[in-house]
């Protein structure tokens, strides 16, 4: 065998293959050919620093997924992956900029200082005190890793303490926040008309020829749009659940099997916490010694323990049931008596010596005290293990069939119709956009398939079939006819209104006195501000935006609505009033100073994102 690989390199193909290596090292470096093999690829490069592509692919994974749980119909092609990608990877680079900003400052965190930040987290506690059985399992649940989590935390927290920092040396002229409380708590003076539809409605008349010309001139608005008439089946684990049948016998099995956990035991730990590794063997061998000898585990907890929010409270964890440690944790923990030191138990956070401090349990309930509750449940419990089978059953039959009566007589489900459901959806279940974009595909619309068996929601699915198809109409003149009219008389009111308002305030500033008008009755107020009862938010808005008044002389408005317009005579306005000691004065100048204090941090970072160094591979 030697001999021939010794023969075939000095064959043409391996002569090829070595000149093909060279030209490649002339090109592109020994970097080039080494990375290609050994080398992680990356997405970007931010001042020399790499954006790897498994972190990007990661990042982009989260972050669609979390979108996806914003959707009220969750619908992966609904996601704009394109769009998703380039804003993970604008996030990553921005990233990239202020950790670097925050090392070139000198600012990390020791593995002491995450620590101790770690401990503090309320999410990693169990009745106050720090678990790091319970960090392991938020972690687990979060698809995490604890150094992962770690690496992340101080990424984080260097960068927002760059952020906190320039967000707090914003400052404001205090004399800002003084004139903007002396304009908010501002009072007025002021009287309003007010002139309602019933006043002018008898002098709006919309005749034929105007309906007909409305009707012409703006046609587009009276286009139907293209719609069907549609049948479908919808399966569900709740109709599954009504037709599940839950016999005495297993209602009674599953109440004996859910039993323990309506009886919920807790259990009081307390623990010594040992790093691995290093003298961890002998230094727990003395524990155990000195615990034989009568010494209190709590001192010892004290003394050795590394947990320190724990140890301060001689280890003890408080009460706690199943799922919340570390799995090796809560084997040993659920294996000892009470008053019992376990063994040695190793998990990710070290070496621990366990004792079990006390035990408590809730009483059973009686089964006729749950029946209700568990009969639904297994109900639930057996409709949702039949749910995949069911749905496996109708995707084939559905697909398989020329229209829904075999599929629904075959599983026992009710076929429903709706009628105009058009392109932009309609009420649930066509309110799923992939549903609507299946019922209006080529094969489903002009072939007469039926869609997809589409999952509108957690455990409903769907599938339909056109009935009917309604091309894109003109709607004649008189099936719109009381719709083009009530539109130009809403239109022709508030006309009216407003001319009848102009005609009153020209009336005014001509010299008329309020009384002299006989327009109807109006309302006076004094130092009024902002909040007034029983008057239009328009209305208010208009009072407060006029003008100071010159003189003895009033200022006149008016203010117009849909349904109703107001005429405003303003005779004074009152300066706010407000005390530069009070808790009001201080708070608006604080955040005053927040606001710019953001602004200044985010010009900070727009400033580090334009003189970085990016790569986009």
């Amino acid at each position: 065998m030697l001999q021939d690989i010794r023969d075939n390199a000095q064959s043409t193909i391996a002569k090829v293959i070595v000149g093909l290596l060279i030209i490649s090292l002339s090109i592109w470096g020994m970097d080039a050919i080494i990375g290609g093999f050994t080398g992680e690829p990356e997405v970007a490069t931010v001042n020399g620093q790499d954006i790897t592509e498994r972190e990007f692919l990661r990042t982009v994974q989260m972050e669609s997924q979390q979108r996806l749980m914003q959707m009220d119909n969750p619908d992966p092609s609904l996601l704009d992956e394109d769009q998703v990608r380039r804003d993970v990877l604008d996030a990553l680079i921005q990233e990239a900029v202020l950790t670097q900003d925050a090392r070139s400052q000198g600012l990390e965190l020791t593995e002491a200082d995450i620590d101790a930040l770690i401990r503090q987290m309320p999410q990693f506690q169990v009745d106050g005190r720090y678990s790091p059985e319970r960090m392991s399992a938020t972690l687990r649940s979060l698809g995490m890793g604890s150094a992962e989590f770690r690496a992340s935390m101080a990424k984080n927290y260097v960068v927002n303490q760059i952020r906190a920092t320039v967000a707090q040396t914003g400052v404001i002229a205090p004399e800002n926040a003084a004139q903007f409380l002396a304009i908010q708590n501002q009072t007025r003076d002021f009287s309003v008309l007010t002139l309602d539809a019933a006043s002018v409605q008898a002098g709006v008349e919309i005749t034929d020829a105007e309906v007909q010309a409305y009707y012409e001139n703006n046609q587009d608005q009276f286009r139907q749009p293209e719609r069907v008439d549609a049948a479908y089946i919808t399966l569900s684990r709740g109709v599954l659940a009504e037709s599940v049948e839950v016999t005495e016998d297993e209602l009674r099995a599953y109440y004996d099997e859910r039993a323990e956990e309506y009886a919920r035991e807790e259990r009081r730990a307390a623990h010594i916490l040992i790093e691995a590794g290093g003298d961890a063997e002998e230094t727990l061998r003395g524990l155990k010694q000195r615990l034989e000898d009568g010494e209190s585990f709590a001192d010892l907890a004290k003394e050795y323990s590394v947990d320190t929010g724990s140890a301060q409270e001689g280890g003890d964890l408080g009460y706690a049931g199943r799922g919340v440690y570390d799995e090796a944790f809560e084997k040993a923990l659920f294996a000892l008596e009470e008053g019992e030191v376990s063994e040695p138990v190793e998990t990710t956070f070290g070496v621990h010596l366990i004792k079990l401090e006390g035990v408590r349990r809730s009483d059973v309930p009686s089964l006729e005290s749950l029946r209700g509750e568990l009969q639904t449940e297994l109900a639930r419990v057996k409709a949702s293990e039949r749910f995949a089978e069911v749905r496996s059953q109708l995707a084939d039959a559905a697909y398989a069939a020329d229209d829904l009566a075999g599929p629904a007589e075959e599983l026992g489900l009710e076929i429903r119709v709706v009628e105009g459901v058009a392109q932009e959806g309609g009420a649930a279940p066509f309110d799923h956009a992939g549903l609507v974009r299946q019922l209006f595909s080529e094969d489903v619309l002009q072939g007469g398939y039926n869609t997809e068996l589409i999952d509108v929601g957690d455990s409903v699915s769907v599938v339909a079939r056109v009935l009917e198809h309604h091309e894109p109409r003109q709607l004649e003149l008189a099936e719109v006819e009381q719709e083009i009219r009530d539109l130009l008389e809403a239109r022709g009111i508030r006309e009216a209104l407003s001319d009848r308002a102009d005609e009153l305030v020209a009336r005014l500033e001509s010299g008329d006195a309020i009384d002299e008008l006989g327009a109807g009755e109006w309302q006076q107020f004094e130092n009024q501000g902002r909040n007034v009862a029983g008057m239009s938010p328009f209305v208010v808005e208009r009072v407060f935006s006029m003008a100071r008044p010159e003189g003895d002389t009033p200022e006149v408005g008016r203010a117009v609505g849909a349904e109703e317009a107001a005429v405003i005579v303003l005779t004074s306005v009152n300066e706010g009033e407000f005390d530069r000691d009070g808790a009001e004065y201080q708070q608006l100048v604080r955040f005053l100073a927040q606001l710019e204090g953001q602004r200044e941090y985010g010009a900070y970072q727009q400033y580090l994102r334009n003189t970085a160094e990016v790569e986009r591979n």
